[in-house]
C-alpha cells in the first residue's frame, strides 16, 4: 500500500513567497504525483497549507488538490487557519469537532492525523483534549500498526533556528508514543529540512517543504540574515506492506524551476 506525502505548500493564490511561485511548484508535484504514483491511496500534507490563511487562497488551493487522483489527507500548522480550512477542504467524518485531527485507516494501517495548531503562535501544541483522543485511538487499535502525522516536531533536531517554534509539549507526546510499539513512524513538517532519527524509540522523519527550503544550521544564520537554500523541493512517497514501512524522498523540479536567471 502507498501514500504520498507533502509539506509545507506555503501556497498563495497570487504573486511570490520568498521568491518562488507556489502554483508553479504545487502544480509540478500534482503532474509527478499523477503520472508516477495515481496508485496512491491517499496523500498526506502536514500543515502549512497555505501562506496566509484568506478563503481565496484554500479556495484556489483545493483546486490544484482536485487533480490528484487520490483523497487528500489535510493537516493544520502555524500559517492556517482551522476554520476556513474546515468550510474549504474536505474532512473525514472521523475528524474531531473542534480540531483538524483525525484517523483514518488504510486497511490494517491507521494514519493518525494530529492537529497542532496554537493560532497566533509560531509554534505548536497539543492540548488536553487532542491529546486525550490520540491516547483513545491508540488504546482502541490493540496494537495494530499506525503512523503518526503533524505539523510540528516534538523533539529537537539540531537546527538552532528552528527548534524553539517545535512542538511545546513534544516530550509529553513523545512519551506517550514511547507506550504504543505499534507505531511504526512519526512524520512532521515545519522545518523545511530533512531530518530522520529516533525519539524515545519512536522512529521520525521531517520533511522538505514543496515550496522552499531552510537552510542547513552551518554555515550559521539567523531571522535577519535567512534566505531560502538554493535547494530543490521534494514529496515523499511511502510504502507499507507486511515486510515493513519504507520512505522514499523524490524530487518532482529543479530548484531552479521559477528562480530567475542569472
Amino acid at each position: 500500500m502507498k501514500l504520498i506525502w507533502m509539506s509545507d505548500l506555503h501556497f498563495e493564490a497570487e504573486g511570490l513567497v520568498l521568491g518562488h511561485n507556489p502554483r508553479l511548484r504545487l502544480q509540478a508535484a500534482v503532474d509527478f504525483i499523477a503520472e508516477h504514483h495515481s496508485d496512491a491511496a491517499g496523500c498526506l500534507i502536514t500543515g502549512d497549507l497555505v501562506e496566509t490563511g484568506s478563503v481565496q487562497n484554500y479556495q484556489a488551493l483545493k483546486g490544484f488538490l482536485d487533480g490528484l487522483p487520490m483523497p487528500v489527507l489535510p493537516m493544520t500548522g502555524n500559517h492556517d487557519d482551522r476554520a476556513v480550512l474546515r468550510a474549504v477542504l474536505p474532512l473525514p467524518g472521523t475528524a474531531m469537532p473542534d480540531f483538524i485531527q483525525y484517523r483514518t485507516d488504510f486497511g490494517d494501517l491507521s494514519i493518525m492525523c494530529l492537529d497542532t495548531l496554537n493560532p497566533g503562535a509560531a509554534a505548536g501544541a497539543l492540548c488536553a483534549e487532542r491529546m486525550g483522543w490520540l491516547k483513545a485511538e491508540l488504546g482502541a487499535l490493540n496494537g495494530r500498526p499506525a503512523i503518526v502525522a503533524m505539523h510540528h516536531p516534538p523533539m529537537t533536531l539540531g537546527l538552532p533556528m528552528l527548534d524553539p517554534d517545535n512542538l511545546q509539549n513534544g516530550a509529553a507526546l513523545l512519551t506517550l508514543l514511547a507506550e504504543h510499539p505499534n507505531v511504526l513512524h512519526l512524520l512532521a513538517g515545519h522545518v523545511h529540512r530533512p531530518c530522520s532519527g529516533t525519539a524515545r524509540s519512536v522512529p521520525f522523519t521531517t520533511a522538505k517543504s514543496v515550496l522552499y527550503q531552510a537552510p542547513a544550521p552551518r554555515p550559521e544564520w539567523d531571522w535577519s540574515s535567512f534566505l531560502p537554500a538554493a535547494e530543490a523541493p521534494a514529496l515523499t512517497v511511502l510504502d507499507y506492506s507486511a515486510d515493513g514501512l519504507t520512505l522514499q524522498q523524490c524530487q518532482f523540479c529543479d530548484h531552479g524551476l521559477d528562480v530567475p536567471a542569472a
